[in-house]
């Protein structure tokens, strides 16, 4: 009867979406690259039922386990993009400069391909993120990418929650421009802002003494009911953030306005964000590292508008030496495929050493998101995300050769026909398909205005993307 009870909660948990199915495997003999305890030569990573439960020489699989040969390879932890737009049904809700009620956690399209291409470039986690279209736009959404399984599944279950704030051209453009409402410029970014931070403590102060007056009025501590404060999503979002609550991660690109924003949640004493895009971090590097900020930069991407033609390569490498906590990120369909790639470039560009280059793809995303007690490094006790590389990482000759999220392996080339890489259309054959991939999906495909660049189409104005 026991087992029986057993089998129905199992089928249960399965049928509700939110069983998250692990596994366990030995990785035998390879190179690991620990991120956080330096590279180990020759040593076994166990994974038992999706943790990393031993490293060391030696190790001998327990009955029923897997063991893989990496002698010659690297083994690495997932990568971690902060910043991406697959796998997303929805990007922008650009119908309000404010948009903070609304949330990525009801977006998500688990048979994104996309998905298994960042899979293929040994990526395990993203930052799943609201467009930029709004001064304060929604909630985020911190996925694990276990393709093939439903959208709850995905949620990076304990990952802090975080909201999308965005600065400069894109929220000036969209309403400005386009709903002739504020901002029309970086001056009326920052009052938006302080005018909804300003409006929340407002909101929080009137809410809590009426709960407090209608708790009396029914315990008959009070004679007449109090007037009723309804309760507003938006604003609770907002004293969530005033609160710590919710992390913020910011569009952003200009020195000046990273400036402006700092200044802000001094004001108002945010203490956790993260600068998005970042392209001129590189000019406010000590600013940033003494208000203790993060960024997350492109590599090598400038020039695609007006606001981001100053900019520099060496960008990830001066925020690192000057102790800033920096990421490397994709938002992107393609360059999530080769993050590695782009984290090399910090290599070339600034001469940053090799170890800092792979945290910036790996722990560093995971502290400003908030699950580097989960992810990002090869340790005891941390869940079972690693990739195998042919190579070192950082080599533009090196594939990853097999992925494994929480022990389960999601990716591995032996095994990988031409058509898995493919959305299934049966209206077009392999070889068109495979032509226009990157132009659905690649560069232009997944951008931070996605959804919004009708504001621009219906007025001909020249649409660009980010």
């Amino acid at each position: 009867m026991k087992k029986v009870l057993l089998s129905i909660f199992a089928l249960c948990l399965s049928l509700t979406g939110y069983a998250q199915e692990t596994g366990s495997v030995l990785i035998k003999d390879g190179t690991v690259i620990t991120i956080t305890n330096g590279n180990k030569a020759d040593t076994d990573v166990l994974i038992e039922d999706g943790i990393i439960t031993k490293i060391g020489k030696d190790l001998s699989a327990p009955r029923g386990v897997e063991t893989v040969d990496a002698s010659g390879k690297y083994v690495m932890p997932g990568i971690i993009d902060a910043h991406s737009h697959i796998a997303a049904v929805d990007v922008n809700e650009w119908t309000n400069p404010v948009t903070a009620e609304v949330s990525m956690e009801e977006s998500i399209n688990p048979n994104d391909i996309n998905i298994y291409w960042a899979l293929a470039g040994g990526v395990t986690s993203i930052h799943l993120m609201h467009g930029s279209a709004n001064v304060i736009g929604g909630q985020n959404e911190t996925l694990k990418l276990r393709y093939g399984t439903g959208m709850d599944e995905m949620r990076f279950d304990g990952a802090p929650r975080t909201i999308k704030f965005a600065l400069g051209e894109n929220p000036t453009r969209v309403h400005g421009q386009g709903f002739n409402v504020k901002p029309r410029t970086r001056m009326g970014v920052e009052q938006v802002i302080r005018d909804n931070f300003d409006a929340a403590q407002d909101y929080k102060k009137n809410r809590q003494a009426y709960l407090a007056a209608k708790e009396a009025y029914e315990n008959g501590e009070r004679k007449n009911p109090p007037v009723p404060v309804a309760k507003n999503e938006r604003m609770e979002v907002l004293v969530d953030i005033l609160e710590g609550d919710i992390w913020v991660h910011t569009h952003s690109y200009r020195a000046d306005e990273i400036m402006m924003l700092m200044r802000v949640f001094n004001d108002y004493g945010i203490e956790n964000f993260t600068f998005q895009h970042a392209n001129e971090a590189f000019k406010v590097a000590p600013e940033l590292k003494k208000n203790n900020a993060y960024t997350s930069v492109f590599a090598d991407w400038w020039a695609y508008k007006f606001e981001v033609y100053y900019s520099t390569a060496y960008n990830a490498s001066i925020l690192n030496a000057n102790g800033v906590k920096n990421s490397i990120n994709s938002d992107s369909g393609e360059l999530i495929r080769h993050l590695n790639h782009e984290a090399a470039k910090a290599v070339h560009y600034g001469n940053t050493s090799k170890q800092d280059a792979l945290k910036m793809i790996t722990i560093n995303p995971a502290t400003q998101l908030g699950i580097d007690d989960k992810v990002g490094s090869i340790e005891e006790g941390k869940h079972g995300d690693v990739a195998i590389w042919s190579g070192h990482p950082l080599s533009i000759y090196s594939t990853a050769e097999a992925t494994y999220i929480d022990g389960k392996k999601y990716f591995d080339r032996s095994e990988d026909p031409n058509d898995m890489r493919l959305e299934t259309n049966p209206e077009t054959d392999f070889e068109e398909t495979d032509k226009r991939w990157y132009n659905e999906n690649g560069r232009h495909g997944k951008t931070c205005l996605q959804g919004a660049k009708i504001r621009f189409t219906k007025k001909g104005m020249k649409y660009k993307s980010n």
